[in-house]
């Protein structure tokens, strides 16, 4: 049913950007498809699509040690890069329902199966989150929580380090960007086995830094999700 707000307001298509057709809906029916999915062969550990079904790793995985368990993610970076663009950098955290929800959809069963305590947002700099207003890890998490029925502690796991943006970095320096940048914020909450949720997986360093602190608190088991990721080869 159309609400007052959605008439005044309405919401945007998270591929085309335009009011949503049909007014209520989360995506235009004509862009329906076009965000292409990670499909299968894909990596064993990071979840890279492969371009060779005999392999289990990509080129990444098989020569570096990540300290998470492993990873997956739903839509090959390529096709959704301006819609993450806007949803980060544009103000359309809007996006978050259909974008959490299709985690959910596509991801929901495997993420269960991990029989996580926990969703854990990959946290902003305070300085960042203020500059942007959100954190549309927390908003994929927390939607992705909700149809999941699965709890998403906020300010748990917190960034102490305002660190360069990740994408301005070659391997060795997003390595050495991260270090020390993140903290448990909560140490009264004991958590398992988590779950990361970002919006991007390129390299893992992010990830193998989250890790690393996770396990030093208690932590047993680190996967992540992502809403999108580079290629593998």
């Amino acid at each position: 049913m159309l609400t007052l707000k959605d008439l005044l307001f309405p919401r945007r298509c998270p591929v085309c950007d335009r009011p949503v057709k049909p007014a209520g809906a989360l995506i235009c029916g004509a862009c329906e498809g076009v965000l292409r999915t990670v499909r299968d062969p894909v990596c064993m550990k990071c979840g890279k699509e492969l371009t060779d079904g005999g392999q289990e790793y990509c080129f990444d995985c098989a020569r570096k040690r990540h300290l998470y368990d492993r990873g997956i993610s739903l839509y090959r970076y390529g096709s959704v890069r301006q819609t993450i663009y806007r949803f980060k950098y544009a103000g359309r955290r809007e996006y978050a329902a259909y974008l959490g929800g299709e985690m959910a959809r596509y991801m929901g069963r495997q993420i269960l199966a991990w029989r996580p305590d926990a969703l854990v947002p990959v946290p902003l700099h305070p300085k960042r989150l203020k500059s942007r207003g959100y954190n549309q890890a927390l908003l994929l998490a927390k939607e992705l929580g909700r149809q999941l029925g699965i709890p998403v502690p906020e300010n748990w796991l917190v960034r102490i380090r305002n660190t360069r943006p990740q994408k301005l970095l070659d391997g060795k320096q997003r390595q050495n960007n991260l270090k020390n940048a993140f903290k448990i914020g909560q140490n009264d909450v004991k958590l398992n086995v988590i779950v990361v949720i970002d919006d991007i997986y390129t390299t893992g360093s992010t990830m193998d830094e989250i890790a690393a602190v996770c396990r030093q608190n208690g932590v047993r088991k680190v996967y992540f999700a992502a809403l999108s990721i580079g290629s593998g080869a």
